[in-house]
C-alpha cells in the first residue's frame, strides 16, 4: 500500500508538470486553430533564457518566470503577427510546415550557439525529497510545478470567463466569423491567445528548469506527451488538459513499476487510443470538433 501511494504522489506530480506545458498548447488550438509544432522548442528557448539568467546574473529561476512569461507573451504575439497570420486562410498542412520549420529553426540555432552539451540550472533544495502528509515522498521541484500548473490553469479559465477580453477570446473560439459582427478584432484576439499560450510556454520553463537541463532537442521529450494530454482532454479544453495529464501522469508512473520503465509510454498511448475510438474529440471536446 505504501508503494501505491508514493506511486500515485509522484504520478499526480508529473501530470502536474504535463499539465503546465500542455496549457498553452490547448489555449492556442482551441482560439487560434493552429497545431502549434513549435511549442517544444519555444520551451527549450525558455530552459535556455532560464539556464542564462541564472548562470549570468544570478537570478533564481522562480523569480525568473514572471519576466519569462511576459517575454514570451511578445514573442508569441509576434510570431503570429509575422509567421502565423499570412498563413491564417492557407490550408492546414501549410501552417503545420511552417511550425515545424518554426521549432526545427530554433533547434539548430540553440545547437549552433550552446552545442549539444547540457545547461543545468543549480537549485538542489528543488531536487531534494519533502514529506507530503506522512504518506509519500517527493521532490520539492514537482510540488512546485504541480502548484504553479494549478494556480496558472485555475487563472486562465477566470481570465476566459470573468474579463471582456476572456469572452472575446471565448467568442472568437466558438465562431471566428460572427465575432467580427460583435465588433471584435479577431486578428486582435489571435495575437493575443498565442502570446498567452507562449507565456505559458516561458512560466513552465522557468519552473521546470531546476529539475531539467536544456540542451537543443529537450523540447521533443515534452512535447509529444503534451499532444497526447491535448488530444486526450479534448482539444482547446483547459480543464481536459489538466484531467488528461494528470491520467498520464498517473499511468505512467503505475506503468513503469507494475509494468516496466521502457513499456510505460505503450500503455499510456493503447489508453489514449482506447478513449478516442468511444470519444473521438477527447474527454471534454466538443462531439465534432475532432
Amino acid at each position: 500500500m505504501d508503494i501505491l501511494i508514493q506511486l500515485i504522489a509522484n504520478g499526480v506530480l508529473l501530470g502536474g508538470v504535463f499539465a503546465l506545458i500542455s496549457i498553452g498548447l490547448t489555449l492556442i488550438f482551441g482560439i487560434v486553430r493552429v497545431v502549434n509544432f513549435a511549442h517544444g522548442e519555444l520551451l527549450m528557448v525558455g530552459l535556455y533564457a532560464t539556464w542564462l539568467l541564472s548562470a549570468k546574473l544570478g537570478i533564481h529561476p522562480y523569480l525568473a518566470a514572471v519576466p519569462l512569461a511576459i517575454a514570451f507573451f511578445f514573442l508569441g504575439a509576434l510570431m503570429q503577427r509575422a509567421i502565423i497570420q499570412p498563413l491564417m486562410n492557407a490550408d492546414p498542412h501549410i501552417q503545420i510546415f511552417a511550425t515545424v520549420g518554426i521549432g526545427t529553426a530554433l533547434a539548430n540555432g540553440a545547437l549552433m550557439i550552446f552545442s549539444a552539451d547540457l545547461r543545468s540550472v543549480d537549485v538542489p533544495w528543488a531536487r531534494q525529497a519533502t514529506d507530503l502528509f506522512g504518506l509519500a515522498s517527493v521532490s520539492r521541484g514537482n510540488l512546485v510545478a504541480f502548484a504553479v500548473s494549478g494556480i496558472a490553469t485555475t487563472g486562465l479559465i477566470l481570465f476566459l470567463r470573468r474579463t471582456h477580453l476572456g469572452r472575446a477570446i471565448r467568442a472568437v473560439a466558438q465562431n471566428r466569423y460572427a465575432a467580427p459582427l460583435m465588433g471584435i478584432d479577431v486578428n486582435r484576439i489571435y495575437a493575443i491567445t498565442f502570446g498567452i499560450g507562449a507565456g505559458c510556454v516561458g512560466l513552465a520553463a522557468a519552473v521546470l528548469a531546476p529539475l531539467y537541463p536544456a540542451f537543443p532537442t529537450v523540447g521533443s521529450f515534452f512535447v509529444l506527451t503534451a499532444f497526447v494530454v491535448v488530444v486526450l482532454g479534448g482539444m482547446g479544453s483547459l480543464e481536459g488538459a489538466v484531467i488528461g495529464a494528470l491520467i498520464i501522469g498517473l499511468v505512467e508512473s503505475l506503468a513503469g513499476y507494475y509494468v516496466a520503465p521502457d513499456l510505460k509510454e505503450v500503455v499510456y498511448f493503447l489508453i489514449f487510443l482506447g478513449i478516442l475510438i468511444v470519444r473521438p474529440a477527447g474527454l471534454f471536446g466538443v462531439r465534432g470538433a475532432e
